[in-house]
């Protein structure tokens, strides 16, 4: 079976419009694809709720269910810019929601997850993070009055990135190093990571890393299996 994996996307942000991201979702089935994960940050912000939809969401969302009533197995990722999309309007069009995901293909066991939460020492960040993510944030996104709750989400969108970003510049090789380390001891051969961008890859004791470059920059579709 082969795996197909897609990160960092940024429809409505820098990966222009979602036609293409559609017509690469479509061409799958014919490409021997078994299985699809999608990486996180799939648009540059994605909420939860029908307050949020774009036309862009709508057109991904069709063909993400369409591919699942075609027997593809679709897993979501959640990324820094993807907010309580579990138990959302959007969910059946996954069969997972998660942060993470783990999965055999070709003989390998690979871990797949976003990436942005390993740098613990970013607390700034994950403060944020975990704040962008909470209940009262998301009671608040569903109720209160539609133009200040985007106001509310784009400013917390904005606050993650600034606090974010010099991390994102230097890639904590360290951190991520002690969290392979880990989770290599747990049985798993390969770390799959999206979020800082580029691509690259390095031997870790137990396995490897492997970061994937965003689809925004690649406009391809990575494959494993």
């Amino acid at each position: 079976m082969r795996v197909a994996i897609i990160a960092d996307s940024h429809l409505s942000g820098p990966g222009g419009p979602a036609g293409p991201f559609v017509e690469q979702l479509a061409a799958l089935p014919t490409q021997g694809c078994g299985r699809l994960i999608l990486l996180g940050d799939i648009f540059q912000a994605w909420i939860g709720s029908s307050r949020f939809e774009t036309a862009d969401i709508r057109a991904v969302v069709e063909a993400l269910r369409a591919l699942r009533r075609g027997g593809l197995r679709i897993d979501y990722v959640e990324g820094n810019r993807d907010f309580f999309l579990k138990d959302s309007p959007y969910a059946d069009a996954f069969d997972s929601v998660a942060t993470e995901v783990s999965f055999e293909a070709g003989g390998t066991r690979y871990l797949a997850v976003h990436g942005d939460g390993l740098n613990d020492r970013d607390r700034q960040y994950l403060f944020w993070r975990w704040l962008s993510k909470s209940a009262p944030v998301r009671l608040a996104v569903t109720h209160i009055p539609r133009r200040l709750a985007h106001k509310l989400v784009s400013s917390t969108e904005q606050r993650l990135s600034q606090t974010n970003f010099k991390h994102k510049m230097n890639i904590p090789e360290a951190a991520i190093r002690r969290y392979a380390e880990r989770r290599f001891a747990e049985g798993h051969d390969v770390l799959l990571l999206g979020h800082f961008h580029e691509e690259r890859h390095w031997p870790v004791a137990g396995g490897e890393v492997r970061l994937l470059e965003a689809w925004f920059s690649s406009r391809r579709v990575e494959w494993v299996g």
